[in-house]
């Protein structure tokens, strides 16, 4: 391929505003905002099944209070039964009184077994209650940092989808300047993960940082100046100036 020298040059500005835009793309998906907000989703997500576990276990310890209630209740109402037909004599022999009596020691036992049980599962409530509490406070602080981290975020992608969008108009007009056939040689081989094209400075290639020695040299100095050389290590395109010690 032959292109004229002055056309050549015009790659390096190709490969800077390239460079630009690489720095650009990699600042979007590096911007600190983008750890937070994954720190938090993993915060967010590790506290969940605590918040599932909690709440099911004080549902759970609500339904053994509500069924404990409803058992302490059938026992006061006998108790009170048991009470009313003594108060009202109509137990009247000392053996029916006796075992009435009995009866009513066994049901006040009862009831305080009841009545201790209820006591230990309201503590145990009232603990869950303040762990949900806890979970609850925490979680909304993440939330809020999460928030925060969305809208920073937002702002920084905003403010560099800009500088991204001016600058592949810049590149767009610096490529309509350089033969297509050029371009599209630069492109394929950027598409590589090495530069397009780079100065060679004293003999040394600008790409992979290689200084030109022996065949490769001789091939290079003899090629004419509208000729595309490229690198034999990095295969970039080596644009030669008055500085490639040539």
């Amino acid at each position: 391929m032959q292109i004229e020298p002055r056309e050549q040059l015009r790659l390096l500005e190709l490969a800077d505003v390239d460079k630009q835009l690489n720095r650009l793309r990699h600042e979007r998906g590096a911007i600190p905002q983008l750890k937070t907000i994954e720190e938090a989703d993993q915060q967010l997500s590790a506290t969940r099944g605590d918040v599932i576990d909690t709440e099911t276990a004080r549902n759970d310890l609500g339904r053994e209070m509500q069924r404990l209630e409803s058992d302490i209740d059938s026992v006061r109402k006998r108790i009170e039964r048991n009470q009313q037909r003594l108060d009202s004599g109509a137990v009247s022999s000392a053996k029916d009184v006796t075992a009435l009596e009995h009866e009513m020691q066994t049901l006040h036992r009862r009831q305080t077994l009841l009545e201790d049980q209820e006591l230990e599962l309201m503590e145990r409530a009232e603990q869950l209650d303040t762990q949900l509490e806890e979970v609850g406070k925490a979680r909304q602080a993440v939330e809020e940092i999460r928030a925060s981290a969305l809208i920073q975020r937002d702002e920084k992608w905003a403010e560099i989808d800009q500088q991204t969008s001016m600058t592949e108009t810049q590149r767009s007009s610096i490529a309509s300047t350089i033969p297509n056939e050029l371009v599209a040689l630069y492109d394929k081989i950027r598409g590589t993960g090495v530069p397009g094209a780079a100065l060679l400075t004293q003999r040394r290639c600008g790409g992979c940082r290689l200084e030109l020695a022996g065949s490769e040299l001789a091939a290079v100095r003899a090629a004419a100046p509208s000729e595309i050389v490229r690198c034999e290590s990095c295969r970039c395109i080596l644009v030669r100036t008055n500085e490639s010690g040539l």
